[in-house]
């Protein structure tokens, strides 16, 4: 009889165990995209020629379809050169709101599309992008970035890890 009701009592607490955890994955999965869709900058971290660290603000879009930042830049400048060198990449966003920010490591790949294709998604998330893109467009190259997991935090004791 005790075994039996160990046995229920250990069943009962891996079951809400893992109600729990998947309702913290959930949220996290939601906050995760609530806060790739809200903020607009994210600092680009990428290594430079030299060796060194480089860090620049760039604009982004995230397709939450296929879970892929891109982001547009100048043909010829010092980034482009960085990750043809080098296509490891890190990232955070730029908090907009308290300490809330997403961050993540991955592989920056130059883009198939151009931000003429993207215009849309550009101008709708960041306002006045349209103008970039008018007067710039046909300088601007797209690069792309692939990451499997990432960092969300809400605050500095709500930090959790997800996996795209």
């Amino acid at each position: 009889m005790k075994k039996s009701v160990i046995l229920i009592i250990f069943k009962y607490i891996l079951y809400y165990s893992f109600i729990i955890e998947t309702e913290v994955f959930i949220d996290t999965i939601k906050e995760f995209k609530r806060i790739m869709d809200t903020q607009t900058e994210i600092a680009l971290a990428t290594i430079g020629i030299d060796g060194t660290p480089n860090v620049r603000i760039v604009n982004y879009y995230f397709n939450p379809t296929n879970n892929v930042i891109y982001f547009a830049t100048f043909k010829d400048n010092e980034k482009v050169h960085e990750m043809e060198q080098n296509r490891n990449v890190a990232f955070t966003t730029i908090p907009k709101k308290d300490n809330e920010h997403i961050k993540a490591r991955g592989i920056a790949l130059r883009s198939e599309k151009t931000v003429f294709d993207l215009a849309d998604c550009f101008c709708d998330k960041i306002p006045g992008y349209k103008n970039t893109i008018d007067f710039a467009g046909d300088s601007l190259i797209l690069y792309e970035i692939h990451f499997k997991t990432a960092t969300v935090t809400l605050d500095l004791s709500d930090i959790q890890t997800v996996t795209l």
